[in-house]
């Protein structure tokens, strides 16, 4: 039993140890975030850890790690650092990254430099007239199904319907009916 308590127990170290920041290093960022420095005055190591705590907190633990991995970032490499500087001059700082989006250009800074938004307004109308036109189809059917449909006024109609309410015997009506016909 003994055993087992201790393999656990270097397990749940190893995982600590593993973890991609480290908990002084947690500490350190709160109290920068805490002392409402200038950013003017932050290293981009203090940017660097500033960033790694914002991360941590939206994700914690091992969904930080797998973040990073999603994102092709590796532990310790350049651009792993520079995406904490980005995000904690973005979070901390109130700064844009060049060219806009979450992460630069675009998710993962991949769009083209020339992407065009303008196009977007013109494809959103084309949809609204497109979903305009659709109800007001969906509406003209509805109207005409449910309206009643009225047969003409004619006067075999009208001799017809006197017969079948029972106002003619069948020898008046087949007798009007030859005079109408003629």
């Amino acid at each position: 039993m003994k055993k087992a308590f201790f393999v656990i127990g270097i397990l749940l170290l190893t995982i600590s140890l593993v973890n991609a920041v480290s908990q002084e290093e947690l500490n350190e960022a709160k109290a920068l975030i805490d002392s409402k420095i200038s950013c003017d005055t932050l290293t981009n190591e203090q940017l660097e850890e500033i960033g790694e705590y914002y991360m941590e907190q939206m994700m914690p633990g091992e969904a930080h790690k797998r973040a990073h991995e999603m994102m092709g970032l590796t532990e310790g490499s350049g651009a792993e650092e520079q995406f904490h500087i980005d995000l904690a001059r973005r979070s901390y700082c109130g700064e844009t990254a060049a060219g806009g989006g979450m992460m630069g250009r675009g998710m993962m800074g991949n769009y083209q430099p020339h992407y065009n938004y303008g196009y977007s307004s013109f494809w959103n109308g084309l949809w609204i007239i497109f979903l305009i036109g659709a109800i007001l189809f969906v509406i003209w059917i509805i109207y005409n199904f449910t309206r009643k449909a009225k047969e003409p006024e004619t006067p075999i109609n009208i001799l017809q319907r006197r017969y079948a309410k029972g106002d003619i015997s069948k020898k008046q009506y087949e007798e009007m009916k030859k005079e109408i016909e003629r």
